[in-house]
C-alpha cells in the first residue's frame, strides 16, 4: 500500500533545481537596499507620525519594501500619493539609487534606457556585477526601534545567506522580492530562480518572442547575448565543429546552435554521420539524460565514460511551448524516428489560448524559459498588477522591462487585466508531455519541484520512438532516477507495453507519483528501489535471470551539482549528488557484462 503525501504547503522543502547553466542575460532589477541619511518620517507635537504610518503601510501592502518607501518618502515628502508612487516605480525599474537620488518632485519622472550599438560586444559576466555597489545604512540616530529591529532581520537573513555562499546583492534583492518574513528556504530559491532569469531568452530571441513590436522606444535592439557570444562563452565553435574526446576535464564540449539534435519531427533528417564502437552496442540498449550546459568539462568526461558517443542536445522548445536544453548519449537507431501524436502546440498562444484576451502588445514571448521547480509569490504579482493599474493604457518603458524580467523570469501568464499568475501544476504538466493529474495527490510545493526536474516527455519520445517496431512483444526496463516516470510515460504514449521496470528512485514522492500512474495505466511487473546502492552486483544478475535481460537502460543521474541555478554548490560530476553518474555506468556495464555471459 503506497502512502501518499500530505497535500499540505508546508512540508520540508529540498531546495533543488535543474535550471540552464547559463549566464543571465540581463542584469536582474534590484530594488533600494538600505534608507537614505535619515530614516525618521515628520512626527507632530505628540510624536506620531503625520499620515505617514499609514502611507507606509499602504505601500508595503502592494509589496515594496519599508526602505524603499521611507527613502521615497524623505525624497519628496508624502503629501502626493500619486508622485510617491512614481517615484517607488522608478526606484525598481532602474535597479539602483544612484540615478534617483536627486530626483525632485519635479523631475522623477523615470528615464528612458536606451542601448547603444556599442553595447553589442559588452561582456555579460561582468555586467552582471558591475552594478553590485555596497551601501551602508545611514542614520541620524533618531529613526524609529521598529525600524532598526526591521533592519537588524534584514542583517541577520542577509548574513546567513552569505555564508551559504550567495552574493551579497542577490541576498538584498531576494529579501525584498518575497518580505522579510520570508523563511531562508524560501529566499535561497528566489535566488536560484533569478539566476535563472534569461537562461531561456538570452539568444535567438526571435525563436521565443515577437520582436515586430518594440515595447522601449520603438527600437527592436535588445540587450540579450546572442548566440555567437554564447559558444565563446560555452567555448563552442561553429555549429556542427567538434572537440576531440580527450576525455580532459578542461576541454569544452561544443554546443550546437540551435540545439535541434540529430532530427526534428516532420524535417528531413540531415547528414550525421554516427559510429558507434563495438563496445557501445546493445543489448541492452541505452540512454542517459542531463542539463546540456553543465561546467566546462563534464560532457566530455560523460562521453568519455559511455563509449565516447557524441552527446545529443535538444532544447524541447522544437517539440513544445516551453525551453528546456538538455544533452542525450544513446545508442539508439537515429533513422525513423516518429512523434507522439497529436503533436503538442509549440506556442504560449496555441497552448492556452485563453490568455490571448489579456496578453499585452509589448509583452513579446511566444514561448517559456525553461520550467522551474518553484514559482512566484503572490505579493509579486500583486506588485506587477499596482504597477501596471496607475496607466490606463500603455505603461511607461522602464514598468514594462521590469514587468517583463519577471515574466521571463517566473514563466507568468496574463489572466486577466494587468494581472499575472505563475503557471499551475496541471499547466506544466500538459507542457511537459504528462497526463492530466499525472502529479496530483502530493503537495503543490512537491508538484513543482518534481515537475521541474522531469523529462520534457515528447523530446523522450521521439527519441524512443525507433523502438516501437523492435520491440513489438513489449520490453523490459532498467529505470535508474526515474523522477515521475518520464522514460515510462514516454514509452506508454508510444504504444509500447512494458512488461517489467525495475525503477531506481530516492523520493518518496515521486515514487509515489509513479506507483499511482502504474497502477492506472499498466500491466507489467513494477518494482521500485529507493537507493540505487541497493542495486548490487548480485541484484542486477538476479533480476536478469528472472526476467530474461534489460532491453533498455534509461535515466539521468540528479543535476544538482550540474545546474547554473545551483552555482554555489555546482560542483560538476564530482559533487554529492551528480557523482550518481557513477553509479548509472557502474550498473550499465554489469547488466551489459551478465547479459552477454548469459
Amino acid at each position: 500500500m503506497v502512502d501518499w503525501a500530505s497535500d499540505s504547503d508546508n512540508d520540508k522543502f529540498e531546495w533543488d533545481t535543474d535550471g540552464e547553466a547559463e549566464t543571465s542575460s540581463a542584469p536582474a532589477l534590484r530594488n533600494i537596499d538600505a534608507p537614505g541619511p535619515s530614516t525618521r518620517l515628520p512626527q507632530d507635537a505628540n510624536g506620531k507620525a503625520n499620515g505617514s504610518g499609514a502611507l507606509v503601510a499602504e505601500f508595503m501592502g502592494m509589496g515594496f519594501p519599508k526602505e524603499m518607501i521611507l527613502k521615497a518618502i524623505k525624497e519628496i515628502g508624502d503629501t502626493d500619493t500619486e508622485q510617491l508612487l512614481e517615484l517607488l516605480l522608478t526606484y525598481q525599474a532602474i535597479g539602483g539609487d544612484a540615478s534617483v537620488g536627486n530626483c525632485s518632485a519635479s523631475a522623477c519622472a523615470p528615464q528612458t534606457l536606451e542601448v547603444d550599438e556599442e553595447e553589442d560586444d559588452t561582456n555579460w559576466d561582468e555586467y552582471d556585477t558591475a552594478g553590485n555597489c555596497d551601501r551602508t545604512p545611514h542614520s541620524d540616530g533618531s529613526g524609529d526601534e521598529d525600524f532598526f529591529q526591521e533592519m537588524s532581520e534584514k542583517d541577520e537573513k542577509m548574513k546567513s545567506l552569505v555564508n551559504m555562499g550567495f552574493p551579497e546583492d542577490e541576498a538584498k534583492m531576494a529579501i525584498d522580492r518575497c518580505g522579510l518574513d520570508a523563511p531562508v528556504a524560501v529566499l535561497v530559491d528566489s535566488i536560484y530562480a533569478s539566476q535563472e532569469a534569461g537562461n531561456g531568452y538570452s539568444a535567438n530571441l526571435s525563436d521565443y518572442e515577437d520582436t515586430e513590436f518594440s515595447s522601449f522606444g520603438g527600437r527592436k535592439k535588445t540587450r540579450f547575448v546572442d548566440g555567437s557570444k554564447k559558444r565563446k562563452r560555452y567555448g563552442s565553435g561553429p555549429s556542427g565543429n567538434q572537440v576531440p574526446f580527450d576525455g580532459s576535464h578542461e576541454e569544452p564540449m561544443p554546443l550546437p546552435n540551435p540545439m535541434v539534435g540529430f532530427s526534428l519531427p516532420n524535417e528531413r533528417l540531415r547528414s550525421v554521420h554516427r559510429n558507434l564502437p563495438d563496445q557501445a552496442l546493445g543489448p541492452p540498449f541505452f540512454y542517459y539524460e542531463n542539463v546540456a550546459l553543465a561546467p566546462k568539462g563534464v560532457w566530455t568526461t560523460i562521453s568519455r565514460f559511455l563509449y565516447d558517443i557524441q552527446p545529443e542536445f535538444v532544447d524541447s522548445k522544437y517539440f513544445c511551448a516551453a525551453a528546456r536544453k538538455r544533452g542525450y548519449i544513446h545508442n539508439l537507431p537515429i533513422e525513423n524516428r516518429s512523434p507522439v501524436l497529436p503533436m503538442p502546440p509549440k506556442t504560449i498562444s496555441e497552448a492556452f489560448p485563453n490568455t490571448k484576451r489579456w496578453w499585452p502588445s509589448w509583452d513579446p514571448r511566444r514561448q517559456f524559459n525553461c520550467l522551474q521547480t518553484c514559482m512566484a509569490s503572490a505579493k509579486l504579482t500583486e506588485r506587477i498588477r499596482c504597477a501596471l493599474g496607475r496607466f490606463s493604457d500603455v505603461p511607461t518603458p522602464q514598468v514594462q522591462k521590469y514587468v517583463l524580467d519577471e515574466c521571463r523570469k517566473w514563466n507568468l501568464v496574463w489572466v486577466g487585466k494587468n494581472k499575472v499568475a505563475p503557471l499551475e501544476p496541471d499547466e506544466m504538466e500538459f507542457l511537459l508531455g504528462y497526463p492530466r493529474n499525472h502529479t496530483r495527490g502530493v503537495s503543490r510545493t512537491e508538484r513543482y519541484r518534481a515537475l521541474g526536474n522531469s523529462f520534457q516527455v515528447d523530446t523522450v519520445a521521439y527519441h524512443l520512438s525507433v523502438l516501437r517496431d523492435l520491440f513489438p512483444n513489449g520490453m523490459n526496463v532498467l529505470s535508474l532516477f526515474s523522477g515521475i516516470g518520464g522514460a515510462e510515460v514516454a514509452l506508454h504514449r508510444l504504444g509500447i507495453r512494458m512488461k517489467t521496470v525495475i525503477s531506481v528512485e530516492k523520493s518518496e514522492v515521486n515514487r509515489t507519483i509513479l506507483k499511482s500512474w502504474w497502477d492506472q495505466t499498466q500491466t507489467g511487473t513494477l518494482i521500485e528501489i529507493a537507493d540505487v546502492r541497493h542495486l548490487t552486483t548480485e541484484r542486477i544478475e538476479t533480476f536478469i535471470r528472472r526476467f530474461g535481460g534489460f532491453d533498455l537502460v534509461i535515466g539521468g543521474s540528479p543535476c544538482n551539482n550540474l545546474a547554473g541555478s545551483n552555482r554555489h554548490h555546482r560542483d560538476g560530476l564530482e559533487g554529492e549528488h551528480s557523482a550518481l553518474f557513477y553509479d548509472y555506468i557502474r550498473i550499465l556495464e554489469h547488466v551489459k557484462a551478465t547479459m552477454s555471459a548469459v
